[in-house]
């Protein structure tokens, strides 16, 4: 589709600003200022100035201000990991959680891990919610308890079969206590492989150790569950080999046991029994190289499955991605009746479970904890990505500018003084069709060079 014919599905408001914007004196800046954020959805807007001197002389050697800007501001990245807000961000955060979870599963010396962690054993571990009620679903080839086979995108898949004695009290309060479940479940996982090494838990931490990263999913009924890679490490983490009774056989059966000692106590409150919350039956281990039905899970598939689940959230089941303030605006949103009653249920019990902060997250059905999480010794984390990107950059326009290496040595050659402000934030509408064009061509033309770099990959081998 070309553009002219995007333009001309464009509401009446939306087309004015485009032709405005683009026969604007500052257009080409708007512009290279979009797509240096990647086509970001919301960016922030700064105001400010940056002078670079020679230390020894006070000779100025680049300056910068946005008053030389249109409108006065420069616009950067906002960095928000939700698709649903800024696809652009989001993209750029999946690729950074795809990368750090890649370099824990095939080793990246530059990023922490070296190569022998591929040697390790590892696995690929999905732990899930209990059921709150039956819901309709897609049972492999017998058909839902409701007598229909539904279709792989129906809408109500997912919801409950009767929805009066569905338990959302339950359901959002197993999401708000889930990564408490988390936390009590690497603690039980280090004791059980201690015990099924017949070791002390001293000794067993002495010659081993656990490393994972994990990521939050919500499934279709508004439930979290956590998709994790477990690796088993050396005394040293992952620059040393395991010892020889840490066999994959010994971490998949102590996953299984830990994950069913798991108990998070909830007292009663009010109208509300009490409860003890577990994990799901529904527990996943499978070893990364072998996974469903003999098909191989490859450690790419593994990173692209996290990455791609790092920037969703709760709104993937028909709920709004912003905090709801009352049940009034539930209906003013247009909420979908599953979602609905979940967020409602979180207001209600919010008065009997202050300390759980149930409206502050009702949006997000309960769940309050980070959707990306990785034990210390993984691999690299996502601020050590970001700051090699914008080191790259910075370099980049140092060599565009002939300006001399950073050095923070006494001896330092120059010296930068900047100064920043807060001016807003946001996209008129004509600058948010204009970015979402950038975000759209950027991310097709990376998708051809990869294939292309694959094709090119693919006839070497054929070659070979």
């Amino acid at each position: 589709m070309t553009d002219s014919a995007v333009l001309a599905g464009l509401d009446p408001a939306t087309f004015a600003d485009v032709l405005r914007l683009a026969g604007s004196p500052g257009f080409d800046r708007v512009q290279d200022q979009i797509r240096r954020t990647g086509g970001c959805s919301n960016p922030i807007h700064l105001q400010g100035s940056t002078v670079t001197r020679d230390r020894a002389s006070g000779q100025i050697l680049f300056s910068y201000s946005t008053d030389n800007e249109p409108g006065g501001r420069l616009r950067v990245a906002c960095g928000n990991r939700r698709a649903s807000r800024c696809p652009a961000c989001a993209w750029t955060y999946a690729g950074d959680t795809y990368h750090l979870i890649r370099a824990g599963l095939v080793g990246d010396p530059g990023k922490g891990t070296p190569d022998t962690v591929r040697d390790h054993p590892r696995v690929f571990a999905t732990l899930t919610a209990p059921s709150f009620g039956p819901v309709h679903n897609r049972p492999g080839t017998r058909p839902c308890r409701c007598g229909v086979r539904h279709a792989e995108d129906a809408p109500e898949l997912g919801t409950p079969l009767d929805p009066d004695s569905y338990d959302y009290s339950a359901a959002v309060l197993w999401n708000n206590h889930a990564s408490e479940l988390w936390r009590y479940f690497t603690i039980y996982l280090r004791r059980e492989i201690a015990k099924r090494a017949g070791l002390t838990q001293k000794d067993a931490h002495a010659q081993s150790r656990v490393s994972f990263g994990k990521v939050a999913e919500y499934q279709k009924r508004g439930a979290v569950h956590f998709h994790a890679v477990i690796r088993f490490d050396g005394p040293d983490g992952p620059d040393s080999l395991p010892p020889a009774w840490a066999t994959l056989d010994l971490l998949t059966d102590a996953i299984e046991a830990a994950a069913a000692r798991v108990a998070v106590d909830v007292p009663p409150a009010g109208d509300q029994p009490a409860r003890t919350l577990r994990w799901g039956a529904q527990l996943d281990v499978q070893p990364i190289g072998a996974f469903g039905d003999g098909e191989e899970i490859t450690e790419q598939a593994v990173a692209s499955y996290v990455a791609k689940y790092a920037t969703k959230a709760a709104e993937t089941t028909g709920t709004v991605d912003r905090r709801v303030g009352n049940k009034e605006a539930l209906v003013l949103l247009d909420v979908p009746e599953h979602p609905r009653r979940l967020i409602e249920a979180c207001l209600d019990l919010h008065a009997l479970y202050p300390e759980r902060k149930l409206r502050d997250w009702a949006h997000m059905l309960g769940f309050r904890g980070h959707f990306s999480t990785k034990s210390r010794r993984y691999s690299t984390t996502l601020g050590a990505l970001r700051q090699v990107r914008a080191d790259y950059r910075a370099q980049q326009q140092r060599d565009a500018l002939g300006l001399p290496d950073p050095d923070d040595s006494p001896e330092a050659t120059t010296l930068t003084l900047a100064h920043w402000s807060y001016a807003g934030q946001g996209h008129t509408p004509g600058e948010s069709w204009l970015a979402a064009t950038i975000h759209r061509d950027i991310q097709l033309n990376r998708e051809t060079a990869r294939e292309a770099l694959r094709d090119e990959l693919a006839l070497e081998g054929a070659a070979a």
